[in-house]
């Protein structure tokens, strides 16, 4: 079991991740952090985050026979423009870096697809079920158990060597092979993300209010903003990297050598008023293949509505949000009227 957990590790690495690390399945420890954080309702409407009891954080509840995790991780920050400058400029929207390419789902399920077969040609058939962020599984957690980071004081996991832009992946086994040592937390007293947060998110160290981050809003929340939230999203259309941007061991991070997750229809320079003025069908088939797509048109609309109204006030910016003003979605409209009297509050100021 030593030397397939070696030969995993190689073939994994072959296959396109830049990591690979096993646990055992023990997650005492996360599942009371986890417990804590549904008590405290901090999930907000993610109602699937407390639909599947204890099969999140037991994973031979989830899968029957499971006794090892294989983590992986995949680098994603793309060459694009840097997210200082996009953050900077009011006109241009901003999008998290990891949704400016193709659907990482797609990408790394495929992976452990053949990490997978490979096992298979050198063990015969084995029990195994792959997840790419799409069950109930602390990814995080589990990842942080195999070595290959720590979670920070953002919940993102970080690895010392290769910050955190990357997205991680399991392939939950029934083979009992040799585990790694959990990751040394190297967080010590920075508080570089608490205080970077443009909603004031992370409440306190390790500890996320998904229902003020920037992220939850534009991407989870189906309903309205809340109106105290929108002025501190900026530009920010869909997710947000900012606890991210500042965090030191960012700095060893490399660009992404996977092209599936470079820029696509020009996401990392686009102004807020051409996306605003795409139609239906244009987001339909610009989104396809994108994780952003999962939000819906009308979600597009919203956010990029509140972006406006956080620009500087141009001809522009107000024709493009009047010309929204009479759309048929009652969310649309909502977030369209606020925009334009943020605007007309500046103009009387």
């Amino acid at each position: 079991m030593a030397e397939l957990a070696r030969q995993i590790k190689a073939w994994g690495q072959e296959l396109g991740f830049q990591q690979v690390g096993i646990c055992d399945t023990d997650l005492a420890r996360h599942e009371q952090h986890f417990l804590r954080w549904l008590e405290l309702e901090r999930h907000g409407t993610m109602s699937y985050m407390s639909r599947h009891g204890t099969r999140r954080s037991r994973p031979a509840e989830l899968v029957p026979g499971t006794c090892r995790v294989v983590s992986v991780r995949m680098d994603y920050l793309p060459p694009a423009r840097p997210l200082e400058q996009v953050l900077a400029d009011d006109k241009t929207a901003c999008v998290s870096r990891y949704a400016l390419g193709r659907d990482y789902h797609k990408v790394i399920r495929r992976r452990l697809q053949k990490l997978a077969d490979r096992i298979t040609e050198v063990v015969g058939p084995f029990g195994y079920r792959a997840f790419v962020d799409s069950a109930p599984v602390l990814e995080k957690a589990l990842a942080e158990k195999a070595g290959l980071g720590w979670i920070g004081k953002h919940s993102n996991l970080l690895n010392e060597s290769a910050g955190s832009w990357f997205f991680l992946g399991e392939l939950y086994t029934d083979l009992p092979l040799s585990v790694d040592q959990p990751a040394v937390n190297h967080c010590g007293s920075c508080r570089r993300c608490l205080d970077a947060c443009p909603t004031d998110a992370i409440v306190a160290p390790y500890e996320v209010d998904a229902r003020r981050c920037i992220s939850y809003l534009t991407i989870e929340l189906k309903g309205a903003i809340p109106e105290a939230l929108r002025k501190p999203m900026g530009n920010r259309i869909y997710g947000c990297d900012d606890c991210q941007l500042v965090c030191p061991f960012n700095k060893f991070s490399e660009e992404t050598q996977e092209t599936d997750f470079w820029p696509r229809h020009g996401l990392d320079d686009a102004t807020l008023i051409s996306l605003f003025a795409w139609s239906e069908a244009d987001f339909e088939r610009r989104m396809a293949g994108s994780p952003i797509r999962r939000i819906g048109y009308l979600r597009w609309l919203r956010n990029i509505a509140v972006a406006l109204g956080n620009a500087v006030s141009s001809e522009a910016v107000l024709s493009a949000l009047r010309a929204r003003a009479d759309h048929p979605s009652v969310l649309v409209r909502e977030h369209v009227e606020w925009a334009l009297a943020q605007h007309a509050a500046s103009a009387s100021a």
